[in-house]
């Protein structure tokens, strides 16, 4: 007797939907046959990661404040994944973002106003969307891969961070520290009361909910979708698969550069050299987990964040690597990809002979 996958005769709406669940059990399983497997207790091990970082204030809002920039990226990111067109190098646009955005408190500092703050924004916009333009640049005009442009891209835009912060734009009175000079008051992001939380979060969610609009709801977003289903159909109603490339890698690239400058403006307060914990990479697995939908984006970014919360709870309470939350994460892309099969094949048992059971 052995398994095969059969062919669905159409999609399982079924599977599309209970997908992402089945993948998130499975990860929690497996994650804690690993902590057992490390000796470490997997109840407490799995409730330090999943629960606790959401059973007080202060983890909320530390939960709220990861999921910014994962939401910002995830929700440009499914657009262009929705789209068939593949954007691998958002850590890359998140860091042109922030250092475009930069220029304003670091080289004009006396420039204190709403209107500053603005500018650094849109700055950040453009920043992400010049980046991106490159490997769309050479899609269109080249066929190069830009799963490859993209991805090397990231490498480059974080040696010139290195290289501003430890050079030209190093504090001259930051004891030699790898560091901008801080941002300041118009150069922050307004904060809701006390708290870490910022005027990103809502940022983050209201282009979201025009993102869902616009999918739904606009010829754009008919266009991503006939585009992404069939291409040659696609071509035959007029759509330009140039044309969509060059929309994707914009609106991916200059989300992820916003990303970039509210990440600094709104929680770090100054440029050094490492200013994401890979959230560009992350948000690849939050635009899946939503299903590609804005919408589900929020949720998928808000649960993406408790794994970097629950990450640092497991470091501090039971002495593990950090690289936990890595490990937990990419095990939830796997599964992901690995459901999703089932929304299009189902398993079935075939006898030793080959008749089914």
């Amino acid at each position: 007797m052995r398994l095969i996958l059969e062919k669905r005769p159409q999609a399982s709406r079924l599977m599309y939907f209970s997908s992402p669940l089945l993948a998130i059990v499975l990860t929690v399983i497996v994650g804690g046959l690993i902590f057992a497997a490390m000796g470490q207790p997997p109840l407490r091990a799995l409730y330090l990661y999943f629960i606790d970082p959401i059973t007080n204030l202060w983890s909320i809002e530390e939960v709220l404040v990861k999921a910014t920039p994962l939401i910002l990226i995830g929700v440009g990111l499914a657009v262009t994944f929705r789209a068939n067109v593949w954007n691998i190098g958002a850590e890359g646009q998140l860091t042109a973002g922030a250092l475009m955005g930069s220029i304003i408190p670091i080289l004009f500092t006396s420039w204190q106003s709403p209107l500053a703050l603005f500018c650094m924004l849109v700055m950040g916009m453009i920043g992400g969307a010049l980046l991106a333009a490159i490997p769309a640049l050479l899609k269109v005009r080249f066929g190069v891969n830009e799963i490859l442009t993209s991805l090397m891209l990231v490498y480059i835009v974080h040696l010139l961070l290195d290289w501003l912060v430890r050079g030209p734009w190093k504090d001259p009175f930051g004891y030699n520290f790898p560091k901008s000079i801080g941002f300041d008051d118009w150069h922050l992001l307004p904060t809701f009361g006390d708290g870490r939380v910022h005027l990103g979060l809502v940022i983050a969610i209201i282009i979201a909910l025009i993102l869902y609009w616009v999918m739904a709801r606009t010829i754009k977003g008919f266009e991503v979708r006939v585009i992404g289903a069939a291409p040659r159909a696609g071509a035959f109603a007029g759509f330009s698969q140039a044309k969509m490339v060059w929309f994707c890698f914009l609106l991916s690239g200059g989300l992820a550069g916003l990303a970039g400058i509210i990440e600094v403006a709104g929680t770090i307060g100054q440029l050094q050299p490492n200013i994401s914990p890979s959230y560009g990479f992350t948000a690849i697995i939050v635009a899946f987990l939503g299903r590609l939908n804005p919408i589900g984006v929020i949720f998928a970014g808000l649960l993406l964040a408790v794994s970097y919360i629950g990450g640092e709870g497991v470091q501090i309470e039971l002495g593990m690597s950090d690289k936990t939350t890595q490990v937990f994460q990419g095990m939830l892309l796997f599964f992901i990809l690995m459901c999703d099969t089932l929304i299009h094949y189902r398993l079935r048992f075939l006898k030793g002979n080959g008749g089914q059971l």
